[in-house]
């Protein structure tokens, strides 16, 4: 084997190293979800074991495969497991939660949920705050989303840029982006790419930009959702914007106007949880940790 195929081999491990450290945290973090779950039915006085729900998580499962290209028996297997991982940490939660009631229930006159146990003591209220800080900030998932293929993070990023901004290319507000290319930087992942318009569609690659605009995902995604304006982002030096000044606030003060019910509605919602889940999960790890490290690159 020649030295060049030695180093791309190691290469490649190293990278496989990385994606199979990121699966086990997210095992780990999916495995004490599982447990707030358990400990939410147990509260409910609801049976652990949801054969129905773990139906449709295996459902769910498969139709992601299909899309991404995995084997149905593989994601059947990586479920299964996770489902067997899950069911072990709940029982013995609840092994645990019925002892503790056992002893005190003498002093108790009946059997009631310990507030500590339940993400929310009234419905549709946040989740608890330690319950996010169990979400890894952005800069962990970082080296499993760099060991993805290239050309498979831009596929991604230009099938959401263009339904995000479909009608600003159907009216032609994005004419002036023609043969110009916009940076995006985030951080936090250490991730960046440009935008171009080409043609009719809009080109995502890692060709020099014009213009950049940099901030943590996070921000980022509040911007999008559509949850923090850019003014005030940009005036807290939250986001930074460099290069062509005069192209980046051209395509900001188009954003702004973009007519947000003409976005898709699945996209909206997405893009609006997603946000959401992020600031919550920031704030609980600053208030948890203070504001070192959540999502500073």
């Amino acid at each position: 084997m020649s030295t060049a195929a030695r180093l791309a081999l190691a290469e490649v491990r190293r990278a496989i190293d990385v994606v199979d450290d990121a699966s086990l945290l997210l095992l780990a973090v999916r495995g004490r979800l599982a447990v707030a779950a358990g400990r939410c039915k147990r509260a409910q006085r609801r049976p652990v074991h949801d054969l129905q729900r773990e139906a449709r998580v295996h459902v769910r499962a498969q139709r992601l495969a299909a899309r991404v290209g995995v084997p149905a028996d593989t994601a059947r297997a990586a479920i299964t497991l996770a489902i067997a991982d899950a069911r072990r940490r709940q029982r013995r939660a609840d092994d645990l939660g019925q002892g503790r009631d056992r002893s005190s229930a003498r002093t108790m006159p009946a059997i009631m949920p310990n507030p500590s146990d339940t993400p929310s003591a009234a419905p549709g209220a946040a989740p608890a705050r330690w319950l996010l800080r169990l979400l890894p900030p952005p800069r962990r998932l970082a080296p499993a989303l760099r060991a993805l293929p290239a050309a498979s993070r831009h596929r991604a990023i230009e099938r959401a840029c263009s339904k995000v901004l479909a009608p600003s290319l159907a009216s032609g507000d994005l004419d002036f982006m023609q043969g110009r290319r916009l940076g995006i930087e985030v951080t936090d992942l250490g991730l960046r790419w440009t935008v171009e318009r080409d043609g009719d569609r809009l080109r995502v690659g890692d060709d020099s930009a014009e213009a950049s605009v940099r901030g943590t995902a996070t921000d980022l995604l509040l911007l999008a959702a559509r949850l923090e304006d850019a003014d005030t982002l940009f005036f807290q030096r939250r986001l930074v914007l460099t290069g062509d000044v005069e192209l980046g606030l051209t395509v900001r003060n188009l954003l702004e106007r973009l007519p947000w019910e003409s976005v898709p509605l699945g996209v909206r919602i997405g893009l609006n949880r997603g946000a959401r889940l992020a600031r919550a999960a920031r704030e609980a790890h600053r208030e948890g940790a203070g504001p070192r490290g959540f999502d500073r690159g």
